[in-house]
């Protein structure tokens, strides 16, 4: 999803930074209610962010000789909501294009939108949604970090698209080699996000229940049986 510094065409980089500030209004708001409600979360949002940063901070090569990223949102996302994950991704980007040269800045607009916007939005809505359909707790973080992975990528593979067009077939045919390339390859790792995911979430329920609870996460169920 770090779409690198310069490689979009002025226009698209101008029009996705446009797209991106209305969201990132929206999560400072969402951000500031939050530690105003809930001081004693910052620790818990600072490990979220962190969490957004080393993952999406790997390179990992995939088969079609592209890299690939896993991208942290999904998590922070079934804790906080969407809203502060747009900030977070934000910051975590930020930081990467100006330490790492991961992404840029002239493309930090495109990349917000595709892994902490989109990222954060399709992850809150699986999550909500295997809440609603009463799926296991932990099914539903494996989906909701699974698909915002891959939503992530599949987003970038469409804004690649529209920069570039393939010459014979458009947008659609750009769109088609895109996908192939990011979004096929990304599965495996979507699907290791989502465990690893459920993995930390699972910690964080046996060891910071208090914490979670204020954030309507439900306990873990105790093991442990009393005798008659």
């Amino acid at each position: 999803m770090h779409i690198m510094e310069g490689y979009l065409p002025v226009t698209h980089a101008i029009g996705w930074t446009a797209a991106t500030v209305p969201f990132l209004g929206y999560g400072i708001k969402k951000l500031g209610a939050q530690l105003r409600k809930h001081p004693e979360n910052r620790l818990l949002l600072g490990a979220s962010t962190g969490f957004v940063f080393v993952l999406s901070s790997l390179k990992i090569p995939s088969v079609t000789g592209s890299c690939s990223h896993p991208t942290g949102i999904g998590f922070g996302t079934t804790l906080f909501g969407p809203g502060i994950m747009f900030v977070s991704g934000f910051v975590v980007l930020l930081f990467q294009a100006l330490l790492l040269a991961h992404g840029g800045l002239t493309t930090l607009g495109a990349n917000t939108f595709s892994m902490a916007i989109v990222g954060g939005l399709v992850a809150w809505g699986v999550y909500r949604a295997g809440a609603t359909l009463r799926l296991p707790f932990a099914l539903s973080v494996f989906l909701a970090a699974m698909l915002s992975d891959l939503a992530t990528y599949v987003t970038t593979s469409l804004q690649l698209a529209l920069a570039f067009p393939d010459p014979a077939g458009g947008f659609a045919a750009s769109a088609v080699k895109f996908l192939s390339i990011f979004a096929l390859t990304q599965i495996p790792l979507a699907i290791i996000e989502g465990l690893l995911s459920v993995f930390v979430m699972n910690l964080l329920r046996a060891h910071a229940a208090q914490q979670l609870a204020a954030l309507s996460i439900p306990a873990a169920q105790s093991s442990t049986k009393t005798n008659p």
